[in-house]
């Protein structure tokens, strides 16, 4: 280690440099929440630390890392994967500056694959390498008001979109909204629809959300919401809330009811605007309902030590990954 850098691989010492340097600004940077996956997938931490003098000093930079041993490379922390790629968004690395950061990553003992970073506000944006787009819902702009939304599409399109979501009225539309047991129906639609394609596939991953629910549901944050299509349970998304962001995390859809996820991401952002949130985060993923519902762009961007031109080793399938 460099000067004024160390490591730190002590399950209780990561936990207690992560919450020195991270601010609790979104849901994804808690402790709880990684914590959630790590005690499922159980990689290997090094969490490397630049500290203003002596241990415990001022945190000038932070880059938490987990080893992937299928993919033979460190991602970010906690290292929860789906085909050998980590998941949890909003990821940051703490660094006071460029050199700060060059200093960091050059302690990296291995490669590197970072994903979903969000943006550094120092240095030169346009040189920073776009990994994926998310995408929001940004009820304010609205005045909280879903027709002043649908005023920004065409008269045709939108006439389309509301004959399409009424559709399914014909048939009897509920909701249930936070049942617990609707996760289980959720990993049912999601594994029964993208099979080993799943994230749910994978036990560890599973376990993890299951994990990551129940301890939304005691913060009171939780929104896990079922949508029934005469008396059939249709979808099943989970989300939470924190800050004023309603985050869409993960769900799942039933093939014998095509369309009905714009239906219940309707409702998600109809909830939105009721309850007078900043944001609703559908997240990445080139869904292409995205562009057509005018959902705000937000790029979240890549390092990695892997040239381009080079593709990740192909993973080898967990020994503890079950279909349900």
């Amino acid at each position: 280690m460099m000067d004024g850098f160390r490591a730190v691989t002590d399950p209780d010492e990561c936990q207690g440099a992560w919450k020195r340097a991270v601010p609790a600004e979104m849901v994804s940077d808690l402790w709880e929440v990684r914590d959630c996956f790590q005690r499922h997938f159980r990689r290997p931490a090094h969490f490397i630390v630049a500290e203003d003098g002596p241990t415990n000093g001022e945190v000038r930079g932070f880059l938490p890392l987990s080893w992937i041993e299928e993919v033979h490379c460190y991602g970010y922390f906690p290292g929860e994967t789906w085909h050998g790629k980590t998941w949890l968004e909003q990821n940051r690395i703490v660094a006071a500056d460029e050199d700060t950061l060059a200093e960091l990553l050059g302690n990296c003992p291995g490669d590197y694959h970072l994903r979903y970073l969000i943006p550094r506000d120092y240095g030169d944006s346009d040189h920073q390498a776009v990994d994926e787009v998310g995408y929001l819902f940004l009820p304010p702009q609205y005045d909280y008001d879903m027709e002043n939304y649908f005023q920004e599409f065409s008269h045709k399109s939108a006439k389309r979109i509301r004959r399409e979501l009424d559709a399914f009225s014909a048939s009897g539309v509920s909701y249930r909204h936070d049942e617990l047991s609707d996760f289980d129906w959720l990993v049912e639609l999601n594994v029964g629809r993208f099979g080993k394609d799943s994230y749910f596939y994978d036990l560890r991953f599973r376990e993890g959300f299951r994990s990551l629910m129940h301890f939304l549901h005691d913060k009171g944050w939780l929104r896990l919401t079922a949508l029934l299509i005469g008396g059939e349970t249709a979808a099943v998304d989970i989300g939470c809330v924190y800050r004023g962001t309603y985050t869409l995390l993960a769900g799942g859809t039933h093939d014998g009811h095509p369309g009905v996820a714009k239906l219940i991401n309707v409702h998600h952002m109809t909830r939105a605007c009721q309850e007078r949130f900043e944001a609703v985060d559908f997240l990445c993923g080139a869904f292409s309902w995205k562009q057509l519902f005018h959902l705000k762009p937000r790029p979240l961007y890549l390092l990695s030590s892997v040239p381009a031109e080079v593709s990740l080793p192909e993973p080898v399938e967990a020994r503890s990954a079950a279909c349900v």
